[in-house]
């Protein structure tokens, strides 16, 4: 059997929902033979192992660990999902408080554990603001942390696809950036319907502005749709876009998606966010976002949402002063 790597990759959170899909999205993709699968939930975490184990996947070694030194010790890979889901009723940013705890103790169980790690992928929401404090706490690059943030995304192409009534893979580019959340930037300029720029179809018959807006509504609203429908926030999805994530860092099939990661400066500086990214062997790089005047208007508007989000982290004493950061992380200008 051919792996990608054989190098261990450790799944945080997988006795839930999004992490045991994880789990075995990244055999059937056969990733690497060595999976350490983490919880400190024991018979749930020991239950996904026995029916992976069931799975007879070939050529693998499937541990599974309540102890969190176990589980990263000697790991070059982590994808982690595990924080509190969100519920019905509750937004991202509900979560804020608890989630950043736990994401500031896996930063720092990282640095103790396993500093030689190469890629980490931060999960659970807010997942801008628990990207960014894993970052911090664990002493890894900027360039070695990334955050799903490919959901909105792919939710978008599913809505368009939806509305012209064409397959989605006559869908291209399509793009939101900023937070990932209620407050992100959806774009129209780098989208494809065909070979047709949607940002001409907009405002015509094809496409009325209004049915524009109630589109980019429903796209915004993407995730809590998924708890009306099915009462639990959504873990299929984030499950298989996250593994192809680490697939791409590991040296495998390119990510094609936008994903979240720490802007150093400039006018997005000291942040985690959804920019157009590449994630390969040696990590993850940006380049900036263009777009029209409104698109680049939100998306400041989203910056500066998650910038008071990372605010509110600091005031509550979870993560230091921004001009503090690097003494926390030496990477950190």
């Amino acid at each position: 059997m051919k792996f990608v790597t054989n190098e261990k990759l450790t799944i945080i959170g997988a006795a839930g929902m999004i992490g045991s899909n994880m789990a075995q999205t990244a055999l059937m993709m056969n990733l690497t033979p060595n999976i350490c699968l983490y919880d400190p939930f024991g018979p749930a975490l020991e239950g996904v192992a026995e029916e992976l184990n069931h799975c007879a996947f070939k050529g693998v070694n499937i541990t599974w660990t309540t102890d969190i030194r176990e589980a990263l010790t000697g790991s070059s890979y982590i994808v982690s999902s595990g924080g509190a889901p969100r519920k019905a009723g509750m937004t991202r940013e509900d979560l804020l408080k608890g989630n950043a705890e736990i994401a500031r103790q896996l930063g720092m169980d990282i640095k103790t554990y396993c500093p030689d790690v190469k890629h980490v992928i931060v999960v659970f929401n807010p997942a801008d603001i628990t990207g960014l404090v894993t970052l911090l706490y664990s002493g890894l690059k900027p360039t070695q942390v990334s955050t799903l943030a490919a959901l909105d995304s792919t939710r978008l192409q599913s809505e368009l696809a939806r509305y012209f009534s064409i397959p989605a893979s006559e869908i291209h580019n399509c793009r939101t950036y900023g937070g990932h959340g209620e407050q992100m930037a959806v774009f129209a300029s780098t989208t494809f319907i065909k070979d047709r720029k949607l940002s001409d179809l907009i405002g015509t018959p094809e496409m009325p502005a209004e049915d524009w807006n109630e589109l980019k509504q429903r796209v915004i609203q993407g995730g809590k749709h998924i708890i009306e429908l099915r009462g639990r926030s959504s873990f299929q999805s984030p499950a298989y876009l996250s593994i192809c994530m680490i697939a791409a860092a590991m040296g495998g099939a390119a990510f094609e998606w936008p994903a979240g990661m720490y802007i150093q400066d400039g006018k997005f500086g000291h942040i985690t966010m959804a920019m157009e990214t590449t994630i390969t062997a040696q990590g993850i790089t940006y380049k900036e976002v263009t777009g029209t005047s409104e698109e680049e208007s939100e998306l400041g508007e989203s910056y500066t949402h998650l910038c008071k989000l990372r605010d509110e982290v600091i005031e509550m004493g979870i993560l230091p002063p921004v001009k503090e950061w690097n003494k926390l992380n030496t990477h950190i200008k």
